[in-house]
């Protein structure tokens, strides 16, 4: 039985992108149970959904990662149309590209057309990050130095508990304030904009860079998924065609939705 006042919403396209199964302090948890009271016509896991990094170092595949997986194939038995788009952690996806599974289709990008008949470039992103494309060596060093402040956040965070005090990100507030790392992400933005324009598009959906967003200072739509290693957002079009950024701030319930007999459905873009 579903929660008092509480129902699954029906989206007509979620995106959803570094999730890192593979990497310890990932939120698996937060987003099965996103999972549970979401359902979508389309869903796109815009990359790193799998972080073969760490997986090649540590196999660490708990139960949970089985649990996220059957979500998606359940959502894809029902209809649900999947769209996965692999990035630089789970780049090993990429001899799949063009290849079908089922509802499950593998592309390095593609063209999503809103309810109101907008465009949209949806690509991980990382082929527009200049030290993964051409120095990976300082793209790992950049991964250690962020799983290191990751730890670092535990560590506080157990404080801020005690103290009664909110969750609070190291990685993010460094990304508002350092200013090599505000001046990369908005080159990145730039990049991925610019490369949109391109494409004919009216504005780009990525994710890459963990700092979830949505603006149109360039004149094209930018909208980024953020992650769900801290920030637990994703990126939803209603069945009016608007996007919005959602944040998933909530632990997991303790009694699970109904599970719904969901019927195929035509899913045309």
């Amino acid at each position: 039985m579903i929660e008092e006042g509480r129902e699954v919403r029906r989206v007509r396209a979620l995106f959803i992108s570094d999730v890192h199964l593979g990497m310890r302090p990932t939120r698996i948890h937060q987003l099965n149970d996103f999972l549970r009271w979401h359902d979508a016509d389309t869903i796109y896991l815009v990359g790193d959904i799998v972080d073969g990094w760490r997986l090649a170092k540590a196999w660490f595949w708990p139960a949970e990662y089985h649990h996220f997986v059957d979500l998606l194939l359940e959502k894809a038995l029902g209809g649900t149309r999947i769209v996965v788009l692999p990035g630089n952690h789970d780049e090993f996806l990429r001899e799949y590209l063009g290849t079908y599974f089922g509802e499950v289709e593998f592309v390095d990008r593609t063209i999503h057309t809103t309810a109101q008949g907008k465009t949209y470039l949806v690509i991980h992103g990382d082929q527009f990050d200049v030290v993964v494309a051409h120095a990976k060596w300082l793209a790992h060093v950049g991964d250690w130095a962020y799983r290191f402040a990751l730890r670092i956040n535990v560590v506080i965070n157990w404080v801020r508990r005690r103290l009664g005090l909110t969750y609070w990100s190291l990685s993010a507030w460094a990304k508002h304030k350092v200013k090599n790392a505000v001046s990369v992400i908005g080159r990145f933005e730039e990049a991925l904009t610019l490369e949109a324009r391109e494409s004919g598009s009216d504005g780009v959906i990525c994710g890459h860079i963990h700092y979830a967003d949505m603006h149109e200072r360039t004149g094209i739509h930018y909208v980024n998924t953020g992650d769900w290693v801290e920030s637990c957002t994703a990126i939803a079009e209603t069945h009016e065609g608007v996007l919005e950024l959602l944040r998933w701030t909530e632990t997991p319930l303790p009694r699970k939705p109904r599970r719904l007999r969901l019927r195929r459905a035509a899913v045309g873009q």
